[in-house]
């Protein structure tokens, strides 16, 4: 099982930036991807970015250009630096993580909450 704990959420305004880190724990399966999903209020939660351990990454559309995933794969630690935020980044961004083989079985953090006031 993979524990995996968030951190750097919080409140800024419109046009910063904000940095969540997630680090993983426990039976980390290689090669594995690992990502960033959000759910804003009423809405279904979403993809926002992904990473594998060879560094490979997804965006989501929305988010092109102003996120950047990463990872430390020494650390089994992936960041996501955000910039540019716009108010309807506003969500609880959750922590993915999710080994690379048959009927493997995702991995969520506990959330931690963006709000980007305009």
């Amino acid at each position: 099982q993979v524990q995996l704990v968030e951190s750097g959420g919080g409140l800024v305004q419109a046009g910063g930036s904000l940095r969540l880190s997630c680090a993983a724990s426990g039976n980390i399966l290689s090669p594995n991807t690992m990502g960033w999903y959000r759910q804003a209020p009423a809405k279904q939660r979403e993809l926002v970015a992904v990473i594998t351990t060879g560094g490979s990454t997804h965006y989501a559309d929305s988010v092109k250009g102003r996120f950047t995933i990463s990872r430390d794969n020494a650390k089994n630690t992936v960041y996501l630096q955000m910039n540019s935020l716009k108010p309807e980044d506003t969500a609880v961004y959750y922590c993915n993580a999710r080994a690379l083989r048959p009927n493997s079985i995702a991995s969520w953090g506990q959330g931690t909450q963006v709000t980007v006031s305009s």
